[in-house]
């Protein structure tokens, strides 16, 4: 419990009426002196009560497209054995504070409320914590409280409704086997591993999990099943802020189509990040849990093709790389040597304007927005 500066303002002021009564003998100035002190004392037997109350929050969902409404449920419960007076609760979400009036409670009694969080920057948004704040009428002391603990929203890129490539499908070495990275589906057995959550228990592997005493299942990649890459340009020095968040955007787009199709999945950032899934609803959730979180790279000068997309190992299905050909057409030359790898390349290009660079062996698509762009993807594939 504290004054606040309106209440100290008060106590300054009655010190000095009541230290002026004494010195020049007015005793109207005493009067007031002595009023402003009560009043102040009366503040602080008020506030400093300690409030007796059960406190919750829950945010849903907690998993939102950016510009997409996302709602906090504040639960306050009585739990002294008297009446409990109103008082405030303050939230904090991000960089702003979200006020509640919680009104005056019976014994045992429960009130809801709900208000509405700020969903319009990408990211992992911290909710809380959460003040409970006691005030005096005239506002001349309060008493803050911390409950409650701090939750995490998060907000994932926005999306727009996008078609799967069909098309380009791993290649097989000469000798039948599949590439080293082929990701699990159906068909080869490429590996024993222990059991993770999410694999099918028709693929266990009795005979390894009674050896090794731990659940093993049977891992296999699917050589006939379209395989979807995007590289996303994540250099500091490539695109502007804005430019980049589009970019994010139209990555989120494609991923989260080619996913939903079943398709095996992978998102590769220029920084190294290296996401591969199998396709389906969990994959959706583990790439927009990425790109939730992905922010352009500060330092030293970086190359568009990162090392984990150059190794001779991976290969097959369809590269898309969203990046921007401002940087000229020698930003865009560490692509020709990934041509022979893929089915197809496509480069999509953001923000530069103008004619779109000229890459060999890749079809090139120019766009303004992520919209735009997802609607020239559309008209292709």
């Amino acid at each position: 419990m504290r004054p606040t500066a309106r209440g100290a303002a008060v106590l300054g002021v009655s010190v000095l009426l009541v230290a002026a009564a004494e010195w020049a003998g007015y005793p109207l100035f005493r009067v007031l002196g002595a009023i402003g002190l009560g009043a102040l004392l009366a503040a602080v037997a008020v506030t400093a009560r300690g409030m007796r109350v059960a406190v919750s929050r829950v945010v849903y969902p907690d998993r939102v497209e950016r510009g997409r409404p996302a709602l906090a449920k504040l639960r306050v419960r009585n739990l002294a054995g008297r009446p409990q007076p109103g008082f405030a609760a303050w939230d904090h979400a991000g960089g702003s504070t979200r006020s509640v009036q919680v009104r005056a409670l019976a014994e045992g009694a429960e009130a809801t409320y709900q208000y509405e969080l700020p969903t319009g920057t990408r990211g992992l948004l911290a909710v809380g914590p959460l003040t409970l704040l006691r005030a005096d009428p005239f506002g001349l002391a309060r008493n803050r409280h911390p409950a409650g603990e701090i939750a995490t929203l998060w907000v994932y890129p926005r999306t727009y409704p996008a078609r799967a490539r069909t098309g380009g499908f791993p290649r097989h070495h000469h000798d039948g086997a599949t590439t080293d990275d082929s990701l699990r589906g159906s068909l080869d057995l490429r590996d024993v591993r222990e059991y993770q959550p999410g694999d099918e228990v028709r693929h266990l592997h009795w005979k390894a999990t009674a050896r090794t005493g731990r659940m093993m299942v049977r891992d296999y990649a699917d050589p006939e099943q379209p395989r979807f890459t995007l590289l996303l340009d994540t250099r500091g020095d490539a695109l502007p802020p804005a430019v980049f968040e589009e970019a994010v955007d139209l990555a989120a787009s494609l991923l989260a189509a080619s996913a939903t199709a079943g398709h095996h999945s992978r998102l590769v950032t220029s920084g190294g990040a290296d996401l591969a899934t199998s396709g389906g609803p969990l994959a959706v959730r583990q790439l927009l849990d990425e790109l939730c979180q992905v922010r352009q790279d500060t330092g030293a000068e970086q190359a568009l093709v990162p090392g984990v997309l150059s190794a001779v190992r991976h290969r097959g299905g369809c590269l898309t790389v969203v990046t921007s050909g401002s940087g000229g057409p020698g930003a865009l030359g560490g692509l020709a040597g990934l041509r022979a790898r893929y089915s197809s390349v496509f480069v999509l290009d953001l923000g530069s304007g103008g004619v779109p660079p000229v890459v060999p062996g890749a079809r090139v698509l120019g766009a303004g927005s992520a919209a735009d762009a997802v609607r020239r993807w559309n008209e292709v594939v």
